[in-house]
């Protein structure tokens, strides 16, 4: 794997306290990554900080949005762009580092044996998150749950937003199909991955509450996740996935 190309892609929306903490963190990780930075034109500056970031930074790139469309249209901009051209590997990541940066290496060694490859939460009975709300842990930790039991998936962290993706999956699963945005999202996009034949691997990270910012966490998420999971077993059913 000495030549592959990894993009990790971190969507924002006010992340300007963040993001100049976060790209260093990740790109020391491994000099074959790069970063996409999708921001959605955030008010408080976060995508022209970026892009004076990038002036610097060879290995640091910028896609803006016209506006806030959400985490999953975010990620689907980001991996279209890192198809057209050419990355082999591509990672979904937090601006706020709940996502460990140096989990990055142990991760990307994961594709030895694996086709996806989850920064989980859950792996082995164990709920390894730092700093969270007891509601909130209660919500991620059963709405995966859920979403396990409904799809039939063989996934603990079904919510988890650190996953790493190979190219032939993103060619494979359908991402214009994609309709599902935050929670649902990530579930929708592991479910194809899994009902195509491909490889899921978990592997043990530390989540951590973000230390600065806002969540962009929402009860329409929440709503979206439940009933969206039921969605995909249908279509999956009838053969419309």
């Amino acid at each position: 794997m000495s030549d592959v190309r990894i993009l990790v892609i971190i969507p924002t929306y006010d992340e300007a306290e963040n993001l100049p903490r976060i790209v260093p963190r990740v790109l020391e990780q491994d000099p074959r990554i790069d970063i996409l930075v999708v921001d959605d034109a955030s008010p408080d500056g976060t995508g022209r900080i970026a892009e004076q970031m990038a002036e610097d930074e060879p290995r640091l790139h910028v896609l803006h949005r016209k506006g806030k469309e959400g985490l999953g249209r975010a990620y689907l901009a980001g991996f279209r762009y890192g198809l057209d051209r050419g990355f082999d590997i591509f990672f979904e990541m937090d601006a706020d580092f709940s996502h460990p940066p140096d989990a990055l290496p142990v991760l990307i060694e994961k594709f030895e044996e694996a086709d996806v490859v989850i920064g989980s939460r859950y792996v082995d009975g164990r709920v390894t998150v730092s700093n969270w709300p007891m509601s909130r842990l209660l919500v991620s930790y059963f709405g995966s749950r859920y979403a396990r039991v409904i799809t039939g998936m063989p996934v603990r962290d079904g919510t988890g937003g650190f996953n790493g993706w190979t190219r032939e999956v993103l060619e494979t699963v359908g991402l214009d199909r994609v309709q599902s945005n935050g929670y649902a999202f990530q579930i929708e996009l592991k479910f194809r991955a899994f009902r195509a034949g491909f490889r899921l691997v978990e592997s043990p990270i530390l989540f951590t509450e973000r230390d600065t910012g806002e969540s962009k966490m929402s009860k329409k998420i929440v709503r979206e996740a439940v009933w969206r999971v039921w969605w995909l077993r249908i279509q999956d059913i009838f053969g419309r996935l």
